[in-house]
């Protein structure tokens, strides 16, 4: 959130930069975007994917995250952000205890340790639609990124495994309640990194969009 403070008329000088700076400010925050399901894969461009070059490496992660005073890693801010019971948070970030709950399979997990954090779409597949051409400094915001909920999410490293890179032409999470989810988030995150989609995931996606997902809807905002 972007706070202007104007003071009174005698700081009438000191006022002027953030009373002219705002316009500017807002016009460059991003605006976020509510769509259909069906509206948002229509946005979704469609290109072929090139792997040539990739490497897990070309992605910096984790880095220190959001609160860069909390002692926590990205990975250990996100599980935090999603415990459904807090776990205690020792020296240099450990955590005990706690509960979370995987989506992906609706299990019930109380080990920080079986949790993965996803990239709800997975590295390779993001270099694969247009990552490639960023700089180094993007990918790594990609990478921790916590500017979305959907961006990154905890599950059981068993269902985090299995989906590997795989886009959803290849694979849907196993549990049936969590699959409309699942095409919003990935679509969320296409739309928010400006990713694009070959033909085979296109058209996986319109066939949960034009049928049991049609009712879904697709919150994101581009990323800066």
């Amino acid at each position: 959130m972007i706070k202007n403070l104007v003071r009174g008329f005698g700081a009438l000088s000191l006022a002027l930069v953030p009373l002219l700076s705002a316009p500017a400010a807002a016009q460059a925050a991003p605006v976020a975007e509510v769509t259909t399901l069906v509206d948002a894969v229509g946005l979704v461009k469609v290109t072929e994917e090139d792997r040539t070059g990739y490497t897990r490496s070309s992605f910096k992660h984790w880095n220190s995250g959001d609160d860069k005073s909390d002692g926590c890693n990205t990975r250990n801010e996100v599980l935090l952000a999603e415990a459904v019971v807090a776990p205690a948070v020792g020296p240099g970030c450990k955590l005990t205890g706690g509960t979370w709950v995987s989506y992906y399979d609706s299990q019930e997990v109380t080990s920080a340790g079986a949790l993965d954090i996803d990239h709800m779409v997975p590295l390779a597949e993001a270099w694969d639609s247009g990552a490639s051409a960023w700089t180094a400094a993007r990918r790594e915001a990609y990478a921790n990124d916590q500017g979305a909920d959907v961006s990154l999410v905890a599950v059981t490293a068993r269902t985090n495994r299995q989906k590997s890179d795989q886009d959803p032409a290849d694979w849907m999470p196993p549990s049936p309640e969590a699959q409309c989810r699942y095409v919003g988030e990935w679509v969320a995150t296409k739309l928010r990194w400006q990713l694009t989609a070959d033909d085979r995931e296109l058209e996986a996606l319109k066939v949960y969009a034009e049928g049991p997902c049609e009712d879904a809807i697709v919150r994101y905002t581009p990323a800066v």
